[in-house]
């Protein structure tokens, strides 16, 4: 059934079982998230650092972080979506997005954040130039649905002639990690894990 509402937040406040009457704070719900990715301290950015890291597959560090609400205090107070705007060192934005709740036209919409989030950089000015874009990163991990038919964890996606196989050499990339298909890597051990692959099993 088809909706409207981007990642609804029924039960995202809600402890998850964990087995033993034991009972703990599901990742994967937006509030929780938030508060792991978006703090202003250490620990928080380099987790940010680690997961944009091993998803764009070279070494990153985070300079700035915004988020479109602040991180939440308490659970109840997380509104429906969630989204965090960062831009690496290098200058490079990046937009990360855990969608538990994925609509069924998604993959439109991570074009749409993608492009958006690649003409917002400023380049103004008559000492700036086309040259001076920095590429742009829409990573999105996707929970509670498989949208690819491959056993891919990971895709990334750019801008190339599928006729003759050129690319474009475009900076627009999309980046999405499937968590559903993370159950074939949940027995590998973790030190023979990529890094996509642990995150992954993590937060599933």
């Amino acid at each position: 059934m088809k909706t409207n509402k981007e990642n609804p937040p029924q039960y995202e406040w809600g402890p998850y079982p964990f087995g033993d009457g034991a009972r703990i704070l599901d990742i994967r719900y937006d509030p929780v998230f938030k508060a792991v990715f978006t703090r202003d301290t250490a620990e928080s950015r380099a987790a940010l650092s680690d997961l944009i890291s091993a998803l764009i597959e070279r070494t990153v560090m985070m300079e700035t972080i915004v988020a479109n609400e602040p991180p939440a205090d308490y659970l109840g107070q997380k509104k429906i979506r969630y989204d965090i705007a960062c831009k690496s060192k290098d200058g490079e934005p990046i937009d990360v997005e855990m969608s538990f709740h994925p609509i069924d036209d998604e993959l439109n919409r991570l074009e749409y954040y993608a492009s958006k989030l690649f003409v917002g950089q400023d380049i103004r000015g008559i000492e700036k130039s086309y040259c001076d874009l920095k590429e742009a990163y829409q990573i999105s991990i996707l929970a509670q649905k498989q949208f690819f038919p491959d056993k891919n964890l990971t895709h990334r996606f750019l801008y190339y002639d599928p006729e003759s196989r050129v690319s474009l050499d475009g900076k627009i990339r999309i980046i999405t990690l499937e968590l559903e298909k993370s159950a074939m890597y949940i027995d590998k051990p973790v030190g023979e894990m990529s890094g996509a692959e642990a995150w992954a099993v993590y937060f599933q």
